[in-house]
């Protein structure tokens, strides 16, 4: 019965993910690029799972890693003969380096690693207020850093040339992994330590586990996933970096906060809900016909909304829509496991 439920608990978010992707495939090009973004928000959101809901500790930051991810895919994948006229500025390894599309995507899950272990090597020992508040100053060190230092990228101007790869397929396997490693993970002795510290922090320092190292370990996993989303971001469309900062930041929390922040299942329903009603709302914002009737709303209404909807939740459900828990067996297939046993 407990692998049966373990094997569910890994299908259910990873049906969900493949289900998005084939459902992908039946609308029309310009539509995808919806479902392509809904894939990839799944594997920010589940990065965000892996440090936030296993320690309970918020984090405004991580989006720095999905910016350096983005940043360090797309300056590698830039062919070689373009980096002069885009971005004059360069340090010369980077001018003179380019790389494939899946190799750029694994180097930008390895420079969100790294830069998630340095950064957390210091800020891991906080909680509370004063880790949100640090993790926030990452986010606009970082933000700045990329928008003004012309060595490491484009600054100001938009991320142009860089091939865009990330189409369904890619962005499926992208949160597909992400799934795989956070499930993994929360199975692990890491994981289970992690949430040890979460439940009752005292206990668990009193039987010798140190809540540092679990907690840097949790950060640096976290920030791997997250700097693969930013190399799957990159390569799906131009972006500058006002679309890695406060927006991205707050749409991703209010996905994890709205499905469940404390499960893998309520991170990837969360992601795929508030994905579908943020996408609606965008084209709403432009005008769209719905049932004969056109729907124009003003600009900035897909925040409001998405705002609302995360306060809603935490008045009426504090844990989510999931309840904060992982996906529950069905009664029928339980049924069938325990026939099969008794038998």
């Amino acid at each position: 019965m407990r692998q049966a439920r373990a094997a569910f608990e890994l299908a259910a978010p990873a049906a969900l993910v493949v289900a998005a992707g084939l459902l992908g495939t039946l609308v029309s090009t310009s539509t995808q690029t919806y479902f392509v973004s809904t894939l990839v928000n799944v594997t920010i959101v589940v990065a965000l799972y892996v440090f936030i809901g296993n320690s309970g500790v918020l984090s405004f930051g991580h989006i720095s890693f999905v910016a350096v991810g983005a940043w360090a895919a797309g300056v590698l994948a830039i062919p070689l003969a373009e980096k002069p006229a885009i971005m004059p500025h360069l340090f010369g390894f980077l001018r003179d380096t380019t790389v494939g599309n899946v190799p750029s995507i694994a180097i930008a899950a390895a420079v969100g690693a790294a830069y998630a272990l340095v950064v957390g090597l210091p800020l891991m020992r906080l909680s509370g207020l004063a880790a949100g508040i640090a993790t926030l100053g990452v986010l606009e060190i970082t933000h700045n850093v990329l928008r003004y230092w012309e060595k490491i990228g484009p600054g100001v101007t938009t991320f142009s040339a860089v091939p865009e790869t990330t189409g369904l397929f890619q962005a499926s396997v992208g949160a597909l992994i992400a799934v795989v490693v956070a499930f993994a993970y929360q199975r692990s002795r890491f994981g289970r330590l992690l949430r040890a510290t979460r439940e009752d922090a005292a206990a668990a320092r009193a039987v010798g586990v140190s809540i540092y190292v679990q907690r840097l370990v949790a950060f640096t996993l976290s920030g791997a996933l997250a700097g693969l989303a930013g190399g799957l971001y990159v390569h799906e469309l131009p972006i500058t970096t006002e679309l890695v900062y406060l927006d991205l930041t707050f749409i991703t929390l209010a996905m994890l906060v709205i499905g469940g922040a404390t499960s893998l299942w309520g991170a990837v329903v969360g992601a795929l809900a508030v994905s579908a009603v943020d996408s609606f709302l965008a084209e709403a914002e432009n005008g769209v016909k719905v049932f004969g009737w056109t729907i124009d709303l003003p600009a900035g209404t897909r925040i409001v909304v998405v705002g609302a909807l995360m306060a809603l939740v935490l008045i009426l459900k504090p844990s989510g829509l999931t309840g904060g828990r992982e996906a529950p067996l069905p009664r029928a297939l339980i049924r069938g496991v325990l026939t099969k046993f008794s038998v």
